[in-house]
């Protein structure tokens, strides 16, 4: 696509539009990005940074000119946004947003008659941590981005939004909105309600010495490690796409209730069965992915328990630039392999370290 005069607006400039705004940056310096937060040193940060260019201080005519602007203030405060922003609109701009529930904001749309400048957006990516201060743009990475267009939107208007979000390095998948909420609550939404239903039954079945909590494994760990997520995010979530949650809540609420009866009944094959056929779907993902709950890339190593193992690996791979973003032995190992965990920023970095690390005699642990 052409990029030469191309003009960026981002409305909020959190940890998904701050990693958008530095992909589009880096990946074309040219493209002129302005941004308005209602906290103004967010943006002359990222001004600082380089990644903007024009720190705006309110919703005005400053935005007429942009080719695209990005809506990615929580939910609940986009459509404001979008009334505001109406006044000022070019009939060039393609309007769109980057939150996880889609049909409350393709209905306001609706209501606005901005269907025909309308294209949502759902960069399916993020880590638990929030803020401008832990965007990067290796978070849009390989990440599937949804794109919802409505009945008025243009072919070329979708083309040159999904060439847009392959400059930004991510993947777009053009799905119906209605679809994509529904296939959200399935993998996400309902997904962090039942981390935060299981971390409050180890909370409230702990004693008092917390042992519960002390000894919590890496399965524990992972299968509850969205519940560090923004609790504002996710009471935003629940609220608009409470429909779908409650649907599918009721279904698992089902299969809990089936697993219950076949463990009072000890079932032995029933028990065999239900297990077998989840680590079969299970074990047919994809393990390094972009997934809305958080892509991850980790190896784990085997490595012997003597003073300065970690030290070692750990300044083997600082030597040959690979940035680290966590590094930690795995004390209890029942549902993980390897003894030495490390997480990467990305999967080039990822790559390279398992090379490296088998050429010293670190084999990684599947």
């Amino acid at each position: 696509m052409d990029t030469k005069n191309l003009v960026c607006g981002f409305i909020g400039l959190g940890l998904i539009g701050g990693s958008m705004a530095r992909a589009i940056k880096e990946k074309a310096p040219e493209i002129y990005i302005k941004s308005y937060t209602p906290h103004p040193e967010t943006s002359l940060k990222a001004k600082e940074d380089g990644v903007v260019n024009e720190a705006v201080d309110k919703i005005d005519d400053r935005f007429s000119d942009c080719d695209y602007i990005f809506l990615c203030a929580p939910i609940e405060r986009n459509n404001d946004n979008l009334i505001a922003l109406k006044p000022y609109l070019n009939k060039k701009t393609t309007l769109t947003d980057i939150g996880s529930v889609k049909t409350s904001i393709h209905e306001h749309v609706k209501e606005l008659g901005l269907e025909d400048q309308f294209i949502g957006g759902h960069p399916m990516a993020g880590t638990e941590r929030i803020g401008y201060i832990n965007s990067k743009a290796s978070i849009l990475e390989n990440a599937y981005y949804i794109l919802t267009k409505t009945d008025s939107t243009s072919a070329d208007r979708l083309e040159n939004y999904r060439q847009l979000v392959e400059l930004m390095g991510a993947t777009p998948l053009i799905v119906p909105y209605s679809r994509h909420d529904y296939i959200t609550a399935a993998i996400s939404h309902v997904p962090h309600v039942i981390s935060g239903c299981l971390v409050n039954l180890v909370h409230d079945s702990d004693e008092s010495d917390g042992l519960m909590k002390t000894i919590a494994a890496g399965g524990f760990k992972d299968i509850t490690r969205i519940s560090s997520s923004s609790p504002d995010m996710l009471q935003q979530i629940c609220l608009t796409n409470h429909k779908n949650i409650s649907t599918l809540l009721e279904k698992y609420i089902d299969y809990l209730c089936r697993m219950k009866e076949v463990i009072d009944n000890t079932d032995g094959e029933a028990l065999m069965d239900f297990f077998s056929n989840a680590r079969s779907y299970r074990d047919s993902f994809n393990d390094v992915r972009s997934g809305p709950i958080q892509k991850t890339y980790i190896i784990r190593v085997d490595i012997a328990d003597e003073p300065g193992n970690i030290a070692s690996v750990a300044t083997l791979l600082s030597v040959n630039g690979i940035n680290i973003k966590n590094i930690g032995i795995v004390h209890n190992r029942e549902y993980e392999h390897g003894t030495l965990s490390i997480e990467f920023h990305d999967g080039k970095a990822m790559e390279k370290a398992l090379t490296l690390l088998e050429n010293h005699g670190y084999p990684s642990v599947d």
